[in-house]
């Protein structure tokens, strides 16, 4: 077996992951002042939510089996490169329909973070590769938390195109250390595309992979659910400027960094299904928490993004294993593996994202959306149970 180039340091996959996920809040806070200069309706504008996702998950299905045919390193150096080259043009962009474009584009990098799960897995055991991702998860969790408070005010200061030439340079700095530092960890490289495609049917047909993969994409599309909806409460209901928004916006993203930081603790202690059904109760319980807060009449900003919080601390604690689950189904194929789980959460995630755009109104947006949110958490805790269920058979028919 040929010796394993040195992997990459953590802080060099916390920076890619946080490129990956920081486009998609960084500039929420903007998007009334963006419909306002477009001279679009809100929910055009909106879409650029729902577009990046689509578009996100279209490229997990490819970059996924890229990175096993001919690497990690290229797939995430030419990711990142399409990535600046997009995000200037959503600088630059004239129109909506020409940012709407870009913005599909720059969706190339959010599978990089797929792809940098599969070089932790190449380089660690299942329970291993949870717990790094979960520290990975619970320091990149920073970006996101800060994102959409960081752009909220360099709306304020330079407008809203800022946000996008600060991840334009973000992304070059990133870039320039990958380079440096990230090897190839792929050591068994398949023989063509083809090859891989052809594993989709396999992971597709294994009930074990789809449990996993839907308990993530439930709990992403809880979290879609907020970023979609978020905006329009804090305007209708609490009347809240673009810094103070991020502010309080990031809070679901520090629960995420407390449960990330948790479940890299202890995820080499517990089966990972246990990680997995413990972070969807968590989730249930604060949004039900949610929901009798409004009912009681309590209208403080905190009844809402009070028990949102707990969605972050459940998915937190959830996809660190969901991500090690779902990869270690079929050992040969992580890389095809990291790409479809994470094409099908975002589906998920886009999915909830339009749901939410399309059943809130300003009458009625603080509890359809903690609804909206619940539902995708339910599904998410039913996957999860079946997660434990389907191990604890395919424990049985290996003895």
């Amino acid at each position: 077996m040929p010796k394993l180039p040195h992997p990459p340091h953590l802080s060099t996959l916390i920076l890619l992951s946080a490129l990956g996920i920081l486009p998609v809040n960084i500039f929420l806070p903007s998007l009334t002042n963006m419909a306002a200069e477009f001279g679009v309706d809100y929910g055009v504008v909106g879409l650029t939510i729902a577009v990046y996702a689509a578009a996100s998950a279209c490229l997990q299905i490819v970059m996924g089996p890229l990175s096993d045919r001919f690497g990690r390193r290229p797939v995430i150096l030419w990711g990142l490169a399409v990535f600046v080259i997009a995000t200037i043009g959503c600088v630059v962009a004239p129109d909506v329909r020409t940012f709407l474009a870009c913005r599909m584009i720059q969706a190339v990098i959010a599978p990089t973070y797929a792809v940098s799960m599969a070089v932790i897995r190449d380089t660690a055991s299942k329970e291993q590769a949870a717990s790094k991702i979960g520290y990975v998860a619970a320091a990149w969790a920073v970006a996101p938390m800060l994102g959409p408070s960081f752009g909220g005010l360099l709306d304020e200061a330079f407008g809203w195109r800022a946000s996008f030439w600060f991840l334009a340079i973000f992304g070059i700095a990133v870039f320039a250390l990958c380079w440096i530092d990230l090897h190839e960890t792929n050591r068994s490289p398949s023989n063509t595309i083809a090859e891989q495609l052809r594993a989709y049917p396999e992971l597709l047909g294994s009930r074990r992979f789809w449990a996993y993969a839907l308990c993530m994409a439930f709990s992403v599309g809880a979290f879609y659910a907020f970023l979609a909806g978020a905006p329009l409460v804090a305007s209708s209901a609490f009347d809240l400027s673009p810094a103070t928004l991020g502010i309080y916006m990031g809070s679901i993203t520090g629960g995420f960094m407390f449960g990330s930081f948790l479940s890299g603790r202890f995820a080499c202690r517990f089966q990972l299904t246990t990680t997995l059904i413990a972070g969807r109760v968590i989730a249930c319980a604060g949004l039900l928490l949610g929901l009798i807060l409004h009912f009681m009449g309590i209208d403080h900003v905190m009844a809402l993004f009070g028990p949102c919080m707990f969605v972050g601390v459940s998915n937190g604690l959830t996809m660190p294993s969901a991500n090690a689950g779902a990869i270690s189904v079929r050992p040969k194929l992580t890389g095809s593996a990291a790409g479809l789980a994470s094409a099908i959460a975002v589906t998920g995630g886009a999915a909830m994202s339009s749901i939410a755009g399309a059943v809130l109104t300003d009458e009625n947006a603080r509890y359809t959306l903690l609804l909206v949110m619940l539902s995708s958490a339910t599904i998410a805790l039913a996957a999860a149970l079946s997660t434990h269920y389907l191990e604890r058979a395919s424990l049985d028919d290996s003895r």
